[in-house]
């Protein structure tokens, strides 16, 4: 791993691990968890992230200690369709909201399996888990490029805003193929981009750990999902960014950390249209 990648993979875990200790007090001292930005960044007082937010039904998400922790950018487990009795993997299951929902899917018959590298988000899932009562989720450490589940184990592998990432999405798409069961599903919520973004923007770890220097171009995804072996991927967006989303993202960024004569408002224009929440599928052929 290069040290660029050393340092996004410390900035992804810091800010997770920062989001679940703050999760944690906060319902020591029986609050609710603090609005947070997408992958962990806490949002500015009163704001509402437009990529976290609004994904979930409330009359459909009865744990209201992993809703509020949440910091996906979609819905996975609406969209995956679980039926009873299958077993479900969470890539980057953070708070462990997905699992809960998806192990209630999936029923008594079914499991429901969470992975995280941050030991601060396994806590506050299995607090979660525990308040819930739910019985079928099991939560896991290890990082989503060297899954630590045997070969065709699960039928569904999910994830929510986590595999943009990710240093090395060759190895996840692989690893998420190699747990599947023939005819398995891969049902992922992600950040895509709909066209390149400037080349230093790359570079911004702030950027990449707010989910969009890392994230694929849509048509990449897909390529990168038949080269793994999986067959019919596709990519449906699920939320596009007004540029006032984009300026409310713009006033979390650190002017001091941009490239070199690039302004927040240059970010905003360079990133106007550029990118949207989407859900990617692709299926694991029946041999």
């Amino acid at each position: 791993m290069s040290t660029t990648d050393d340092t996004i993979r410390q900035q992804v875990q810091e800010r997770y691990a920062a989001a679940a200790r703050l999760a944690l007090a906060d319902q020591d001292a029986s609050c609710c968890a603090p609005t947070t930005s997408c992958c962990g960044d806490s949002a500015p007082a009163g704001s509402v992230d437009p990529i976290t937010s609004g994904h979930y039904s409330e009359d459909d998400t009865p744990f209201d200690g992993a809703l509020a922790a949440s910091l996906g950018c979609g819905n996975p487990t609406a969209l995956a369709e679980l039926l009873p009795g299958e077993d479900v993997l969470d890539l980057g299951s953070g708070g462990g909201l997905d699992v809960l929902l998806s192990a209630r899917r999936v029923g008594p018959d079914g499991t429901a399996y969470g992975l995280d590298m941050t030991p601060e988000m396994l806590e506050l899932a299995e607090r979660h888990r525990a308040e819930a009562g739910v019985e079928n989720a099991k939560f896991l450490h290890g990082s989503i490029e060297d899954v630590p589940m045997p070969d065709a184990s699960v039928d569904v592998v999910i994830s929510n805003c986590v595999i943009n990432l990710s240093h090395d999405k060759d190895a996840v798409l692989r690893e998420a193929f190699r747990v599947l069961r023939p005819g398995g599903r891969f049902a992922v919520s992600d950040v895509v981009l709909l066209k390149p973004i400037p080349d230093a923007l790359r570079g911004v770890v702030a950027l990449w750990t707010g989910c969009i220097s890392g994230s694929l171009l849509d048509s990449e995804y897909v390529a990168k999902l038949g080269a793994a072996g999986f067959e019919d991927a596709s990519v449906e967006v699920t939320r596009d960014y007004a540029r006032a989303d984009l300026e409310a993202l713009a006033e979390q960024l650190d002017a001091s950390q941009l490239p070199a004569g690039m302004t927040l408002a240059d970010v905003v224009e360079a990133l106007d249209g550029a990118f949207a929440s989407a859900f990617v599928r692709a299926r694991k052929a029946q041999v």
